[in-house]
């Protein structure tokens, strides 16, 4: 197997199924946090708070019609786009028409967070379904916002004032069946083939609504053919869909939440053909 600790501390003991490809590190990885934000946020950043008074669900007429222009161009322009640079496809989406009775009343999607269209990926697998997308709240003020509300993008608050109605909505989406989807590793890190430690709040949301988890990896591919005369920097991409794993909310939420972690990161290394990966499942 390939040894690829030149590519940094954040690459030790990484090791991959032969038929994997991995692509050369595009900055400098944290070895030591692996929570380290590196997306830079686009300004002017705006004044916006989290707090009690913020919309975290826009029911108005305005907003309804901005989400089905955002989603109209999602699925046109935008995943043309998403083949056309990065050779996009997807494996195992008989998965979700297998289980499909298993998640129409609700599911957490999770995937690894690795580049800027990643979760363009994720909603392209769903075909046609909408998510809730929980993110961090700095990037809300930056020149993004309205493409992330527009997309199903929830804030988490960073003021605590916001916290009790975050809560609420997320009470109201599951009460209502809504699909939720959460990067579990936090922050993206470009073009990374090992799978990060994943923040224990996903699995107790899992546990609290009792949602089903489908884990979602993506994998990178060498360009080849015409692919290797554009963007010759960056790789191709293909998002694997897992099998669903059911919470079991007979026993304590504290263990079954971790339980929950540790068999979605087991599995998504798996799926991504991972054979020794540099992170555990979690840092408690």
């Amino acid at each position: 197997m390939k040894d690829y600790s030149q590519y940094g501390p954040a690459y030790r003991n990484f090791q991959v199924r032969d038929d994997v490809y991995v692509p050369a590190p595009v900055a400098e990885f944290s070895g030591d946090n692996p929570f380290t934000r590196m997306a830079k946020i686009r300004g002017p950043l705006k004044d916006i708070a989290f707090d009690e008074t913020y919309p975290f669900i826009d029911k108005s007429l305005k907003f309804k019609l901005n989400q089905f222009a955002c989603y109209t161009i999602l699925y046109t322009a935008a995943a043309f786009m998403n083949k056309l640079r990065y050779g996009f496809k997807v494996e195992g989406m008989d998965k979700i028409r297998r289980n499909r009775k298993l998640i129409e009343n609700g599911v957490m999607t999770v995937c690894n967070h690795v580049y800027r269209w990643d979760m363009m990926c994720v909603l392209l697998a769903m075909r046609f379904r909408r998510s809730n997308i929980l993110m961090y709240a700095q990037p809300f003020r930056g020149k993004d916002n309205w493409f992330m509300r527009t997309i199903g993008g929830i804030p988490i608050p960073d003021e605590r004032s916001g916290l009790r109605k975050f809560n609420e909505t997320l009470d109201t989406l599951a009460a209502q069946h809504k699909w939720l989807h959460v990067f579990p590793e936090s922050c993206s890190w470009k073009f990374y083939s090992p799978i990060r430690p994943f923040m224990i709040g996903t699995f107790n949301l899992a546990y609290k609504y009792n949602y089903p988890i489908l884990p979602f990896v993506i994998t990178f591919r060498e360009r080849t053919g015409i692919y290797k005369y554009f963007y010759k920097d960056e790789p191709l991409v293909t998002l694997h869909v897992g099998d669903p794993i059911i919470p079991d909310t007979t026993v304590p939420r504290k263990a079954e939440a971790q339980r929950l972690r540790d068999l979605t990161h087991s599995a998504m290394l798996e799926m991504a053909g991972i054979v020794s990966n540099p992170w555990p499942a979690g840092i408690d």
